[in-house]
């Protein structure tokens, strides 16, 4: 049996007959809003329809048009989650341009230099950020500067781009090196988008909630495309601050979530009593970031199905997923369809139709590539029945002395399993020449708490001490730090490792 196959059998059949090719995102938008127009596409302040949203995609292919935009431009959008970063994106797309999405919180200065380095014709951006542009109007005259809330009288045609022209640049997480430019084709946005709806049984015309930037992979394509293909409704929440009263008025059916914000919403459950996340809400995909098997075990026992999974921007987002959580909460699932794949030296390499193209910096493809075959820098294993495991990344590696080589991804996950660790990092130290390993957690403290401890110091070293007694010599830490606050932390929520490590500095 396939894997298409075993995810067939997690949905009726004919909401699976459902799950199509589209071969650009213009064909995939004009048939969500031809099946899907008067329903609620998009939730901002005001609530667009399906119908709606594209004649405001129409208008704005005309603004590019009058920018002097041309079919195969690259095209800036500078904008935070809003309807009108969605609007641009999908005018630039069904235009026959390539969408360059710049997070918000870039400086004038690489705002800038994002205009020279990607050849922009045109950057597209939010009054907001209106001195994030400052310096690009002063030194790049040739570059459209289109405040995203222009409009225009008349609408302009989308057209039918070639599967394997550009659609998508998107920045890497960066959570050890610097961020790179991945090039996703038409092809790869779809097929990344079309494997969102896989493993789980209601997929067409839920509500979902978008808190994760629409800059980030995973809340482009598996939070908004998905949305969008799905005939779905999609609540953009302008300020994480409001995020469970934007919830409790949206009441969203599925969501997106890092562990971090998974982690939140389970915390403050438990402080109220109440689930925080609304009766409605039945499904969470949950990844970018190690998965806690606690995390799946709690949503559980709330009605929630937490489904993890796993993705890289590099794969237009989605690997693998895992519609068996309960009973493999571990792994990240089975490997989507489309994909192809081969285990080197314990290292992942990926073939696929939602591969990117490659990186927009040619230098920085050499040494990502062998043979054809993308080197994702991460360890697995697949286990008898196919489920694939991340057990470490290659570039974090800790060489001991002794030659030994430890896995911080391999040791983490063996006191995420603790219900009082709601996040850790292990790294290495050198103290009077003595290598040593370091172990910082996070507690789970409304865990903690509901379970009565009084000392959390205490209680959860003992904890951690047990786990590691059972770690072979090499792999045992040394030091355990104990934290009263989080990590740092990327705008993905991901543990910014290169930041983070208190005995480090």
């Amino acid at each position: 049996m396939t894997n298409l196959n075993r995810f067939e059998t997690y949905t009726d059949g004919e909401t699976f007959a459902k799950i199509v090719d589209f071969s650009n995102v213009t064909e995939m938008w004009e048939h969500s809003v031809r099946t899907y127009g008067e329903r609620s596409a998009v939730v901002d302040g005001t609530d667009y329809t399906y119908r709606a949203l594209d004649a405001e995609v129409a208008a704005f292919r005309t603004v590019l048009k009058g920018a002097g935009v041309k079919a195969g431009d690259a095209v800036g959008i500078l904008a935070p989650n809003s309807v009108g970063f969605i609007k641009a994106y999908l005018a630039v797309n069904t235009y026959g341009a390539a969408a360059v999405l710049l997070p918000a919180h870039l400086d004038a200065m690489t705002v800038f230099g994002c205009s020279m380095k990607f050849g922009l014709k045109a950057i597209v951006y939010d009054a907001s950020l209106e001195a994030s542009v400052s310096l690009a109007r002063e030194k790049n005259p040739a570059l459209a500067l289109i405040d995203v809330s222009t409009t225009a009288d008349t609408s302009t045609p989308s057209v039918s781009p070639a599967t394997d022209s550009l659609s998508t640049v998107i920045f890497t997480g960066g959570t050890t090196g610097k961020s790179k430019g991945a090039r996703l084709s038409h092809r790869a946005v779809m097929y990344g988008t079309k494997n969102g709806c896989y493993g789980y049984r209601d997929v067409f015309c839920q509500r979902y909630f978008l808190v994760l930037p629409l800059t980030h992979v995973f809340g482009l394509i598996r939070n908004t495309l998905t949305s969008l293909y799905t005939g779905s409704s999609l609540f953009i929440c302008r300020n994480p601050k409001n995020m469970f009263k934007d919830i409790a008025v949206h009441r969203p059916t599925i969501m997106i979530l890092v562990p971090a914000l998974a982690e939140m919403a389970l915390n403050l459950s438990k402080q109220f009593g109440k689930n925080m996340l609304g009766e409605d809400m039945k499904t969470i995909i949950c990844g970018a970031a190690p998965v806690p098997p606690y995390l799946v075990r709690e949503y559980a026992s709330l009605g929630i199905t937490l489904l993890p999974g796993y993705g890289l921007t590099e794969s237009a987002n989605l690997v693998s997923g895992n519609p068996e959580a309960m009973q493999k909460p571990e792994s990240v699932g089975l490997i989507y369809p489309g994909m192809e794949y081969r285990i080197v030296a314990d290292e992942l390499w990926l073939k696929g139709v939602n591969m990117m193209d490659g990186y927009f910096d040619s230098e920085e493809n050499e040494g990502a590539y062998e043979d054809g075959w993308f080197k994702t820098g991460d360890l697995v294993r697949i286990d008898e029945e196919g489920y694939l495991y991340i057990t470490g990344r290659i570039k974090e590696i800790i060489v001991l002395a002794s030659g030994e080589n430890v896995s911080p991804a391999e040791l983490e996950v063996k006191f995420y399993a603790l219900d009082g660790v709601q996040d850790c990092f292990v790294y290495d130290i050198t103290e009077n020449g003595v290598q040593q390993l370091v172990l910082e957690v996070v507690p789970r403290m409304a865990a903690l708490k509901a379970l009565g401890v009084e000392d959390v110091g205490a209680y959860l070293m003992a904890q951690l001490r047990q786990v590691n007694d059972t770690l072979p010599a090499f792999e045992k830490i040394n030091k355990f730090i104990i934290r009263d606050s989080d990590f740092v932390r990327t705008p993905a929520m991901k543990i910014a490792r290169k930041e983070n490590g208190t005995l480090k500095k």
